[in-house]
């Protein structure tokens, strides 16, 4: 019997928290799976444009803050 892997299976792979018998499996699965190394590589590449995301505001942001924090006078001066 054929085993279907899930896209939490092929995350779990990703991120490689699998043991040694589903990595085997699922590379298995990948070789001779085309739909399979589809979804396979999409979620690839999401993982990877997550890891780009920055984590921290613009500049221009953080200037909208601290100007509406003046014009309202919420930013206390020292």
């Amino acid at each position: 019997m054929t085993k279907t892997f899930t896209h939490h299976d092929l995350i779990r792979f990703i991120y490689n928290e699998i043991t040694n018998e589903e990595h085997y499996a699922i590379e298995l699965a990948l070789l001779c799976d085309n739909e399979l190394m589809e979804d396979f590589k999409k979620l690839k590449s999401t993982v990877a444009a997550l890891d780009e995301l920055s984590c921290e505001p613009s500049e221009s942001t953080v200037e909208a803050i601290l100007n509406y924090s003046k014009s309202t006078n919420l930013h206390a001066a020292k």
